[in-house]
């Protein structure tokens, strides 16, 4: 359900109801910092209907002008109440997401399948890709993928899913990736932006693509801040040891996190704890959901550096930790902090580099 809410509210011209009790609405508000709407059915409507209090919720926003989306969550789904016959007298999208259906890319995809995005031949740019409201750094991806983009002349296409909603039907025939864990599948796939490496290889191709792009400006800010950075992590390896690190996040961001760490700060990656399922890596990974399955990954592992949520900050205990996956409860995050791009992978790693100095003392 959050997964299907991320993606319809990312979209300016809808509206997004979310057909359910109050915690299946609060709990995407506050994780997604996006207007939602909620039918709040209470133990009435479970009994003896929900139809008078989703007609009444719709009616109030038929007049915004927008297109009005319905997630149905658990309970209309247990009682199989037929939603679509419930809503015939509206244009309404209809997303069938209950929780019990899948995780949050299953729904993030299912949404976007349902409003069925088109390629428009006559549109010139790239579309972003990977853009999820329920990644917490997806603002700043998009800044900084656009910034990357206008550096080497290409006009952005449509940004899947944090864009206006008629531009799904015109999206560019080609296609970068910010976050592979959620990806639209719309265009020609032209690579990914996580890590200094994959941004390299996707302008190149950009440039064979785009005949007017000037990708040697992306590709000269890249040497130069990838310089920087060595010289970083070389003075940080000159008074501390290699980390030792365990990864909890989806998998697109863990393998692009440990890549990281381990070619530029000789990091020793003990394990990657997938929130999704996990792809092919050369670093030892299983899928974890639970956190009783992250407290014995640590206990097994003792890492020097968690990297994780809230949720392995808690168990982490006196260890060095660092946020990359949602939720990131109890801190203030105000900027659009990138992940990928360029300034993404230079974030991460001083964020860590900060971490590790502030746990660890100095060698003698």
């Amino acid at each position: 359900m959050t997964g299907a809410a991320a993606c319809l509210a990312g979209f300016d011209g809808l509206a997004v109801v979310i057909h359910g009790s109050s915690g299946c609405y609060y709990y995407p508000t506050t994780l997604l910092h996006a207007p939602l709407h909620g039918t709040f059915i209470l133990e009435h409507e479970i009994i003896f209907g929900s139809e008078d209090r989703l007609n009444e919720v719709i009616g109030g926003l038929s007049g915004l002008g927008k297109r009005i989306a319905v997630i149905t969550t658990c309970v209309p789904a247990i009682l199989g109440e037929d939603i679509r016959s419930m809503l015939e007298k509206h244009d309404v999208i209809l997303v069938d997401s209950p929780g019990f259906s899948g995780d949050v890319e299953v729904g993030y995809k299912n949404a976007l399948s349902i409003l069925a995005p088109r390629i428009d031949s006559d549109v010139c740019g790239v579309n972003i890709d990977g853009v999820c409201l329920f990644d917490p750094f997806y603002a700043g991806n998009v800044q900084e993928i656009t910034r990357l983009l206008a550096m080497a002349r290409i006009p952005v296409g449509t940004v899947f899913s944090h864009d206006r909603l008629k531009k799904v039907q015109h999206a560019s025939p080609y296609t970068i990736v910010t976050n592979e864990d959620f990806v639209s599948g719309v265009g020609e796939y032209c690579g990914g932006t996580l890590g200094f490496r994959a941004i390299e290889a996707t302008f190149k191709k950009l440039g064979e693509v785009f005949a007017d792009a000037d990708v040697d400006r992306v590709f000269s800010e890249l040497e130069q801040q990838e310089e920087r950075m060595v010289k970083a992590c070389d003075k940080y390896l000159l008074r501390f040891d290699p980390p030792s690190v365990v990864i909890f996040a989806g998998f697109s961001y863990a393998e692009h996190a440990a890549g990281t760490l381990e070619r530029y700060l000789d990091a020793d990656i003990l394990c990657i704890g997938s929130r999704n399922d996990p792809g092919e890596s050369k670093y030892p990974v299983e899928q974890v959901t639970g956190l009783e399955g992250v407290r014995s990954l640590i206990a097994q592992h003792n890492p020097d550096l968690v990297m994780g949520s809230s949720f392995e900050r808690s168990v982490c205990e006196t260890r060095a930790f660092t946020g990359i996956t949602p939720p990131l409860r109890g801190t203030v995050r105000l900027a659009p902090t990138p992940f990928a791009g360029i300034n993404g992978t230079l974030s991460l790693v001083e964020q860590v580099l900060n971490t590790c100095m502030d746990k660890k003392p100095g060698r003698s």
